[in-house]
């Protein structure tokens, strides 16, 4: 577990105004892991494709990262993250998918209950 007081350091280095308000929003609400998460080295976050989101059995899910557009997604998800590609984009609202921003998300669903963080 990572105290309050590291990630709000780790906070205080991140140049994105809208990744340190998210950092601050999950640490608010008590969501360490995922303050932990987000508040870590860039080079960690993950990037992956709608091909492996479309694997996950679970629908709502969070992606600490970025969404690439490579592959096809079937059914529809609630997914949140970072950012996403514009391929990306297009696919998922083709496919019915609800996207979010990691903030909108936990603004909306405080405790993020049912929700897969990847």
């Amino acid at each position: 577990m990572i105290s309050k007081t590291k990630i709000s350091k780790r906070a205080k280095k991140k140049t994105n105004l809208e990744l340190v308000k998210t950092i601050e929003l999950a640490k608010k609400n008590d969501l360490l892991d995922l303050a932990k998460k987000l508040s870590g080295p860039t080079r960690k976050q993950k990037k992956i494709n709608l091909d492996e989101l479309d694997k996950l059995k679970e629908n709502k899910i969070i992606v600490v990262g970025k969404v690439l557009g490579n592959g096809n997604i079937k059914g529809k998800k609630e997914i949140s993250a970072l950012s996403f590609s514009e391929q990306a984009k297009e696919k998922l609202k083709k496919a019915g998918c609800d996207i979010k921003t990691i903030k909108q998300k936990i603004e909306k669903d405080k405790k993020l209950e049912g929700v897969k963080v990847i």
